[in-house]
């Protein structure tokens, strides 16, 4: 079980969730051609920030699994702006999926993804980030944002 609980598993569920609560309860919906730009605009950018994010793991020869340990401390690329471009990523592609289906509560799984990712990813990455670089990954962690 513990194979499934991973981060694109999670924005599989949400996009799930999301697409049940528009359809049994489709509150404040919304529409228009520019929403249907802006959704995949975010859907591609998403797609896009993560390989470019991915990249950067294979350049430094570092496990992008959550839960590995990291042989190195990636602050290149989009890791200057944003300690976590994938899991931006990913949210990136679920706040598109919301816009999309056009209505509110899909909105607002997109804040429950981020808050169990956060909670369940990202939190025990930086222990680990702090337990194997220490000063250096605390630094970085100080000075660049969590998500943007």
């Amino acid at each position: 079980m513990a194979r499934l609980d991973l981060p694109p598993i999670w924005l599989l569920g949400m996009i799930i969730l999301a697409t049940v609560l528009h359809y049994f309860w489709p509150i404040l919906p919304f529409s228009g051609g520019y929403l249907a730009i802006l959704a995949g605009i975010l859907c591609l950018g998403g797609v896009a920030l993560i390989l470019v994010a991915a990249r950067h793991f294979r350049a430094q020869e570092t496990t992008i699994h959550p839960g590995g340990k990291p042989t190195s401390l990636i602050i290149a690329g989009p890791y200057r702006l944003s300690r976590n471009p994938i899991y931006l990523a990913l949210a990136m592609i679920l706040t598109g999926v919301a816009i999309w289906l056009g209505s509110l509560l899909p909105l607002l799984v997109v804040v429950l993804f981020v808050t169990v990712i956060t909670r369940r990813f990202i939190e025990p990455e930086e222990a680990r980030l702090r337990e194997a670089f220490g000063a250096e990954a605390e630094e970085y962690i100080n000075k660049t944002r969590r998500w943007i």
